[in-house]
């Protein structure tokens, strides 16, 4: 894959990566005037009077805002709203890929939170849900937090809460490798940024003991007392500790996640670690420590990264689609952090089935079953839209944050039905 390669794709055979395409027929007079004057205006004065059937006559339902500000685009920094389209044309075509979920991306250029939460607020009326996407931190844990508070429709941003979800999953499992419980377990995270915050905050949901979960950022290890900028969202990170280098951070560590730059980490750092440790350099494309060299170092570790060509990839396909389908699919008003866990958990679930031939025959493999180089499924595994969309649209029923009520026996057989056999052709869901 070479620079000319990829700037054809998205320019050829005509530029950019999403279209329009009518889902209703238009070929006469008559379906003229259903489109649109004068029939159109039956289902507006419907919803007039009632709001709610909104969902059975537009797409408002199955419409997911993918919406950025450019601040934080992928690994390039602020490049601004402009240059941040590709990555959101991006983000939409996956929803559309492995979710059938139709995305419009939308990029704002405002940098100031409050007046990025009322445009974006003001946006409901469109969307089924919004995805928030490369945005800084730590503005995006207050405009994800005022927009929670004054949208009736799920807000989820995913560089946060995506990452979180599948990076535990994959924990959760190497620990059960390990023979290790969380809450015995000594955390290590560099990067303090939106996934590291999130990572943390799932970790302890997860049953890792808050005390035990340490931070590294660009300004060093956050203690009580240390003077900085940092925002309130990061309280929960300081620890009571005379650790004031990364080096001292690993002693006896279980678990060592990063988000954070090229490099950071070095060999003699995880040679401190405990034994059986899993480590997750996740800065991409280059980690904070290579994958080879963890296995040099630490032969014993169970590895995950955020790179496809290495084992154990934290994808964010393997969560947002998924849980934007179960999301929508009961009508939710938020995607709550039950919900969240319900996605790790299901996550969790698929890894530790048998890995289905057509996958294998995607990747290239002969065989692959759970264990240190399987922690984490493969996105192209269709059971991971269907488990992970159940226990998602399971745990907004059992919440009461759903609008509708499923016969969830049947939901997940239409889930079924819908996902894996298409996928088994690989055919793109309409």
């Amino acid at each position: 894959m070479n620079k000319e390669e990829v700037l054809s794709y998205h320019k050829n055979p005509k530029p950019g990566k999403l279209e329009v395409v009518s889902s209703k027929v238009c070929a006469t007079q008559a379906d003229l005037s259903k489109a649109y004057t004068p029939g159109v205006a039956l289902p507006c004065l419907e919803i007039k009077d009632n709001p709610e059937t909104v969902y059975d006559y537009t797409g408002k339902g199955n419409l997911v805002g993918v919406i950025s500000d450019g601040s934080a685009v992928l690994g390039l920094g602020n490049i601004g709203a402009l240059a941040g389209k590709p990555v959101m044309e991006g983000k939409a075509l996956l929803f559309k890929r492995f979710a059938g979920i139709d995305a419009f991306d939308i990029e704002i250029d405002e940098h100031d939170p409050d007046k990025f939460v009322e445009i974006v607020k003001s946006l409901e009326p469109t969307f089924g849900g919004i995805n928030l996407e490369d945005i800084s931190s730590p503005r995006c844990f207050e405009i994800e937090e005022k927009l929670k508070k004054s949208m009736n429709i799920p807000v989820f941003h995913d560089d946060q809460h995506g990452t979180a979800v599948i990076c535990a999953a994959g924990v959760l499992n190497g620990l059960e490798i390990a023979g290790k419980k969380p809450e015995n377990c000594k955390v290590v995270i560099t990067g303090a940024g939106a996934a590291g915050v999130a990572i943390a905050k799932h970790l302890i949901n997860c049953g890792v003991k808050q005390e035990n979960v340490y931070a590294y950022d660009k300004d060093g290890v956050l203690f009580e007392g240390r003077k900085d900028n940092l925002s309130e969202y990061h309280r929960f990170l300081y620890r009571n500790t005379k650790f004031r280098t990364l080096e001292e951070l690993f002693e006896g560590a279980d678990i060592y996640i990063g988000v954070s730059i090229k490099g950071l980490v070095k060999a003699e750092m995880l040679k401190k670690m405990a034994p059986n440790p899993v480590i997750f350099p996740m800065a991409n494309p280059d980690p904070e420590i290579t994958y080879e060299e963890v296995k040099i170092a630490r032969p014993d570790a169970i590895v995950g990264t955020g790179r496809t060509d290495f084992p154990n990839q934290v994808n964010n396909l393997l969560g947002f689609p998924a849980i934007f389908r179960g999301a929508l699919d009961v009508r939710a008003r938020q995607i709550t952090e039950k919900m969240k866990m319900a996605a790790t958990q299901a996550l969790i679930k698929v890894t530790k089935m048998p890995v289905l031939p057509e996958v294998l025959k995607v990747y290239g493999l002969d065989s692959l079953e759970y264990g240190r180089n399987y922690i984490i499924p493969k996105p192209f595994d269709p059971r991971v839209l269907v488990e992970v969309a159940f226990a998602v649209a399971s745990a907004a029923v059992e919440e009461g944050v759903n609008r509708v009520e499923l016969d969830l026996g049947k939901y997940r057989e239409e889930l079924e039905k819908r996902f894996i056999a298409p996928r088994r052709r690989n055919d793109v869901t309409a």
